[in-house]
């Protein structure tokens, strides 16, 4: 937890803020609450800082070019990144079950504490010692965000619309692996059998990387 607290750059003067939002609900009882009402408030501390830098790094965006950068630096996935980068699944504290199962890793329950450890920040310290955590373990996907925003799917969407086409389907090749980290590949398809397949750890993602790796496919046949 030592080791933990210097990842994240903060030694807590109330360390039971810390447990609470390392403890899942598969191991939370009467007297040991889970850290689920920490991760509701997380969300909303995360969601202030990220659209406070996100007007400070770009004066002139629109709303409209604003939102989708929001949504990819607060969602899941991105909080499930952070939350591998200072390891945070080594300190969680899990039910055997949930253990057993690959809880440590997986995807949702490291998005889930990474905002509830935002938000035992918050709680500990108040907002400016917060929102400093954030910005360093966000780090440079500020500044990057604007390409990784870009829905993929939508933009494929648009682009065969715009010739005429039928929107593409996506289908599911394989889905391999064990349940607690399955692996998913999936074909992003045209009317016309054009396609490009993507792998990745959750159907929406390998949709997203069908999708791009399609329209990059098109692009380059113009």
């Amino acid at each position: 937890m030592r080791a933990f607290q210097d990842r994240i750059g903060h030694q807590f003067a109330r360390p039971e803020l810390l447990v609470r939002a390392l403890t899942h609900s598969s191991i939370s009882s009467a007297t040991r609450q889970d850290n689920q009402r920490l991760e509701f408030l997380g969300d909303r501390v995360l969601g202030l800082v990220m659209a406070s830098a996100l007007l400070e790094h770009d004066k002139g965006a629109s709303e409209g070019q604003l939102a989708p950068r929001f949504n990819a630096l607060v969602r899941k996935e991105t909080c499930a990144d952070v939350a591998r980068e200072i390891e945070l699944g080594t300190v969680l504290k899990l039910g055997r079950s949930e253990m057993m199962s690959g809880g440590r890793r997986k995807q949702a329950l490291l998005g889930d504490a990474m905002e509830a450890v935002i938000a035992a920040v918050y709680r500990d310290a108040g907002f400016d010692v917060a929102q400093a955590m954030i910005l360093r373990l966000w780090g440079d996907r500020i500044g990057k965000v604007e390409s990784d925003a870009r829905d993929a799917k939508t933009a494929l969407q648009e682009f065969v619309q715009a010739r005429g086409e039928k929107p593409p389907s996506y289908v599911l090749l394989s889905r391999d692996g064990p349940d607690h980290q399955p692996v998913f590949t999936i074909a992003a398809r045209l009317n016309d059998g054009t396609e490009a397949s993507a792998t990745a750890g959750s159907k929406r993602q390998a949709e997203q990387a069908a999708a791009k790796a399609l329209l990059t496919k098109l692009e380059t046949l113009k």
